[in-house]
């Protein structure tokens, strides 16, 4: 997909635009930890408000991503709590507590934060319609993922999928209940989880079970699962190996002068 940055007095951020066949008029993808203000443990591109960093770091590297990536307003931060709630961006105030968002409106950028959890982009065929989404595997195991699918008018055949940056398997050790959880749904999800070594803990790819999922819900065109948070240090927050950290920014636009009656893009 084409993109182009706007570097602000010669910096550059970190960004990692989505691999997809979207159309031209939807942009998207994922920010790095590189290119910010924030001092260390937050160094240096951190985006959020709630993990002890200085408000004014954020506040600038906020207004650096804008103007970096040229966006057309603010984006449409949540309030996220690992639960199931995807609301619409045009109907809701900053900081909703939701941990997705939906438009079907130019001009909103819809946003998630990361820093292991999976971060989701969809969008329909046409690029009308468009929605961002963080899983983690409770809202994973609450369907976070059917809820936003259920939102586009397109049937999910006519969905495009990303799968942004999240930890990998062979970082991501869990329980029996969160295995539990996530069988709940579905037996065809037991491939994404492997024995871990010493016994009572398994592996969990993430990205795997979102992937099923959209899989399940009718979705053939998925993209990007590829980054491992956990691993690449130079590039993404791990709030798991770190503890104290930053978090990136996912996050999905659409341009403000295309129209919705754009002809059907063909895959």
């Amino acid at each position: 997909m084409p993109w182009k940055s706007t570097p602000v007095n010669g910096t550059e951020i970190g960004w990692i635009p989505a691999d997809w066949p979207a159309p031209d008029h939807v942009h998207a993808g994922t920010t790095t930890r590189s290119g910010g203000a924030s001092r260390a443990p937050y160094n240096a591109l951190n985006l959020a408000e709630h993990v002890g960093d200085d408000q004014d770091r954020v506040d600038a590297n906020r207004q650096h991503l804008r103007r970096f990536l040229d966006l057309p307003a603010d984006p449409h931060w949540l309030r996220q709590v690992h639960g199931n709630d995807v609301i619409n961006a045009c109907e809701a105030g900053r900081n909703t507590t939701a941990d997705g968002s939906y438009t079907d409106t130019a001009g909103i950028v819809c946003a998630v934060l990361i820093a292991d959890c999976l971060p989701l982009l969809l969008c329909d065929n046409r690029g009308t319609e468009i929605a961002a989404v963080h899983v983690g595997w409770r809202g994973f195991s609450k369907d976070i993922i059917g809820r936003v699918v259920a939102m586009f008018r397109a049937p999910p055949r006519d969905l495009l999928a990303w799968l942004g940056p999240c930890i990998g398997a062979d970082h991501y050790q869990v329980g029996d209940d969160v295995r539990e959880a996530c069988l709940k749904q579905s037996t065809r999800f037991e491939s994404a989880f492997t024995a871990a070594p010493g016994g009572g803990r398994w592996r969990a790819d993430l990205a795997g079970l979102a992937r099923r999922r959209l899989e399940d819900l009718g979705l053939g065109n998925i993209s990007g699962g590829g980054h491992c948070t956990f691993a690449e240090k130079s590039l993404f927050y791990s709030y798991r190996r770190d503890g104290t950290t930053g978090r990136m920014a996912s996050l999905i636009w659409r341009d403000q002068e295309r129209s919705a009656n754009a002809p059907k893009v063909e895959y």
